[in-house]
């Protein structure tokens, strides 16, 4: 009697612990935080594709800000998404609450120099506002150099892409190759690419997304041979070696151009720069005799004058030493 009594015990304890873990497996996978999370995202897909029709993106969202609810905010935001743009055209890690931040700071630093000097507010509003567009002068100077830089790893990639598909390797794993061959920053985007068909996405939108972060023609001319090829058939091989030429004869005409235009840009960045040094020599001269310009109603108008005239300059040069090839 006391054996089956113990034995009753244990396996009405073991029961009761099966209960309660059953219990809590159930509660966990219907109320836990994994199951609200996979409900958040359920309801969200279901609605976005009820209301508008889009396909929600299997890719990780770049994060704009380190901060939760900065970063929000930002996404929010149609010119943070410009900026974000225009850092991963540069290949800057930086955040996009980094660079506000950096601009922030840097119109600061200049509105608290323009004190040293006495001029109108309007003045050291604008000096201000011009030391805040410094990091997006640095940001897109870092843009300029990486597409130029990618531009001319073009030709040989295609010709890489070429010779690997002759030799029997098909177009994902010529994509690897190629990121792992080639040298950056062009062998970054081949691998973004590839992690991205790994992830799920087609071939035709990966390819689309590599020409939408590089805005560059002859890029966009290999995407769409790419695929047309897929669609319709045909020898991609031969098709990217004939891009590879046109490249390379399409960089020739460019590099011709820009000897013939050195002058004029040459011409154009001695004009735009020389009324902002001679001001700046006269103001650490003599400032009494420029303070004329801002204290005088003749002298401000004549400066709005010239800060039209400037601008007008500006374009106008700007568009003849610019040859679009």
């Amino acid at each position: 009697m006391d054996n089956a009594f113990y034995g009753f015990a244990v396996l009405l304890f073991c029961a009761v612990i099966l209960l309660i873990e059953g219990l809590y497996l159930w509660w966990n996978s219907a109320h836990g935080g994994g199951a609200q999370r996979i409900a958040r995202r359920l309801k969200v897909m279901a609605v976005a594709t009820r209301d508008k029709g889009e396909r929600i993106s299997i890719l990780k969202q770049r994060r704009f800000s380190g901060h939760e609810l900065v970063d929000r905010f930002l996404h929010r935001q149609k010119i943070a998404h410009r900026i974000d743009q225009l850092l991963l055209q540069a290949g800057m890690k930086s955040t996009v609450a980094h660079f506000l931040g950096c601009s922030v700071a840097a119109f600061g630093v200049g509105f608290l120099l323009t004190f040293y000097v006495s001029m109108p507010f309007v003045l050291r509003l604008v000096m201000a506002l011009a030391c805040s567009l410094i990091p997006r002068a640095v940001v897109r100077r870092a843009r300029r150099r990486r597409l130029v830089r990618i531009e001319v790893q073009l030709p040989e990639a295609a010709d890489f892409i070429a010779r690997a598909l002759r030799a029997g390797h098909s177009f994902t794993n010529v994509l690897q190759i190629v990121g792992n061959e080639l040298p950056e920053p062009l062998s970054i985007e081949f691998r973004m690419v590839r992690e991205e068909i790994n992830y799920g996405v087609p071939l035709n939108e990966a390819l689309h997304n590599m020409a939408a972060r590089i805005p560059l023609t002859d890029l966009r001319y290999l995407v769409i041979a790419v695929i047309i090829q897929r669609e319709s058939g045909g020898n991609l091989a031969e098709i990217l070696g004939n891009i590879s030429q046109l490249i390379r004869a399409r960089l020739r005409l460019l590099a011709q151009v820009r000897v013939l235009s050195a002058e004029g840009r040459m011409s154009a960045w001695i004009l735009g720069a020389l009324p902002f040094c001679v001001m700046g020599i006269m103001v650490v001269i003599n400032p009494t005799y420029v303070a004329v310009l801002w204290t005088d109603p003749i002298g401000v108008r004549l400066l709005w004058y010239a800060a039209g005239m400037i601008v007008l300059g500006y374009f106008w040069l700007r568009k003849v030493i610019r040859i679009r090839v």
